[in-house]
């Protein structure tokens, strides 16, 4: 059975059948025993709730009456009697203010950890459970404290994900809680967010006035600080991750590795070959915390690179030293920098990270390439071809995708040969899904010796590494140096593993740099 007093009090049985409870006065003992679910309730303090100031004679057996009366409708063995008083013998996680005080805790340590997307998730699915204020009876509690600070904890939450619209709402709670600080701090900042400035700084003065008329006190140094980021219009625009019109498939558990690299390490670097998922997966562990993206892939010299993170930061270069206005602009609030496709730079993003890194104790890096940054500290995930139901899988969505009335789970076998054959890599095996539109996966299975060719075609709006199995390579040989180019040639005579010593008796190549 399920409790609730935030609102209406209310039971339901699992299935969710209503108990019709009764009368006022029984409700309110409900709500009484369920706000201490599991724990002994003194009998005084029931009858203070019931009555008040006017217990009536013989109210000893008055609260037996109405206990009775409780046990009646919810059934037998859950209202139980103790010398001291009587105990709703639940577990506190079946009434919905307890739940509500649960996932709200744990949506605030979640905020405090940087996971917002952890925060928002809990803080909403508390804040669903707030159908109104607790019964009166109850007297003076913490839920309604709880709820309000909840709804600021969402807030701070959703304006860190770059969730728009939070104005009104904000301006609501203000108009119930018109001295609360932290609310008028948001609504200062949701306003920053909207690109709304002016009206930024006039609900400062909104707020610093009526806190001098009605308070007599000053703003506090978290709505001074809202103040100052409105005075410099400061809206934190910084290009935000890129929204993905596709299902992640097939590394949850990688997802959670990196994911936990990132509490770990200030520099996590995905590494592996083109279309191995890098970026996707880059841009699904950083989903849950504020993050600036910014894809390197069109920059070719390493000098652009601080005008390129200054403009993702939202950043203006005015006329310092690009580099001194990059370490001024993570100075406050740094976000998670995602850097996509690191490896045609190597060396400038290596050592630019390396000085943003020491010059802010506070900011991480997550960063993408075929190689790693080589930096002291980094921690490096080699992210691997997928395994063959995770590529079996990849393969049926995206072709389902391409061509709705196409089941390819009919020829699991084909499938499972086709993903083989592409070595589990993922956007050749995202290519040829979406031949689908134009051959069966027969006719896919039996092409894929020329699968440079069959694989030609892809997303047009895709950078041109991508459109093609071809381009995949080209962008990774065109990386390689003369040395490496003769090494890479000589590896393919082998068509599948080699020992050691085979490798070095046919590929040795001893001017060939390390890398």
């Amino acid at each position: 059975m399920r409790f609730g007093f935030l609102g209406p009090v209310q039971a339901h049985q699992d299935d969710g059948t209503p108990v019709d409870l009764g009368g006022p006065k029984v409700r309110t003992l409900l709500a009484l025993l369920a706000a201490e679910a599991g724990r002994i309730v003194p009998a005084e303090a029931l009858l203070d709730g019931l009555y008040a100031d006017t217990p009536p004679e013989g109210a000893a057996n008055a609260l037996q009456s109405q206990v009775s009366r409780l046990r009646r409708v919810l059934g037998p063995g859950l209202v139980e009697f103790h010398p001291t008083g009587y105990r709703l013998a639940v577990d506190p996680s079946t009434v919905d203010a307890h739940r509500f005080a649960a996932l709200a805790a744990d949506g605030r340590a979640a905020l405090d950890r940087g996971e917002h997307l952890a925060a928002e998730e809990n803080l909403t699915a508390a804040l669903a459970l707030w159908r109104g204020e607790p019964p009166a009876e109850l007297g003076p509690s913490r839920w309604p404290e709880l709820h309000l600070t909840a709804i600021e904890d969402h807030a701070r939450a959703a304006l860190a994900l770059g969730r728009p619209g939070l104005v009104p709402a904000l301006r609501e709670h203000l108009g119930a809680h018109p001295l609360r600080e932290r609310l008028w701090a948001l609504l200062i900042r949701a306003q920053l967010a909207d690109g709304r400035p002016a009206e930024a700084l006039s609900a400062f003065e909104q707020a610093r006035t009526r806190l001098a008329e009605e308070l007599g006190a000053d703003p506090s140094a978290e709505l001074a600080e809202a103040h100052r980021l409105a005075l410099r219009g400061d809206d934190r625009r910084v290009t935000p991750l890129p929204a993905q019109l596709t299902s992640f498939i097939g590394r949850a558990d990688e997802l959670t590795r990196v994911r936990a690299l990132l509490r770990e390490h200030r520099l996590v670097t995905l590494t592996g070959p083109g279309g191995a998922g890098k970026t996707r997966l880059a841009i699904e562990a950083a989903a849950d915390t504020p993050a600036c993206f910014l894809a390197l892939a069109p920059l070719t010299e390493g000098a652009d690179l601080p005008r390129a993170l200054l403009a993702a930061l939202g950043a203006r270069e005015g006329a310092r030293d690009p580099l001194d206005r990059l370490r001024a602009a993570l100075a406050d609030r740094p976000p998670l920098l995602v850097l996509d496709n690191c490896e045609h730079l190597i060396q400038p993003v290596a050592e630019l990270t390396a000085d943003l890194l020491r010059a802010n104790p506070a900011l991480r890096v997550l960063a993408t390439s075929r190689e790693g940054l080589g930096i002291t500290g980094e921690a490096r995930h080699p992210v691997p071809s997928l395994e063959p139901l995770a590529a079996a899988a990849l393969f049926t969505d995206r072709a389902r995708a391409a061509d709705p009335g196409h089941d390819p789970a009919a020829h699991p076998d084909l499938v499972e040969g086709i993903c083989q054959a592409l070595d589990g890599l993922p956007l050749a095996i995202e290519l040829a899904a979406a031949r689908v539109r134009t051959l069966p996966v027969a006719q896919i299975a039996a092409r894929l010796d020329d699968r440079f060719g069959l694989l030609a075609r892809g997303e047009r709006t895709a950078a041109a590494r991508h459109r093609s199995l071809r381009g995949v390579v080209e962008w990774s040989w065109d990386l390689l140096d003369g040395p490496e180019r003769v090494l890479a040639g000589r590896l393919t005579v082998f068509a599948g593993g080699a020992t050691l010593p085979a490798l070095t008796e046919v590929c040795a190549v001893p001017t060939c740099s390390a890398r």
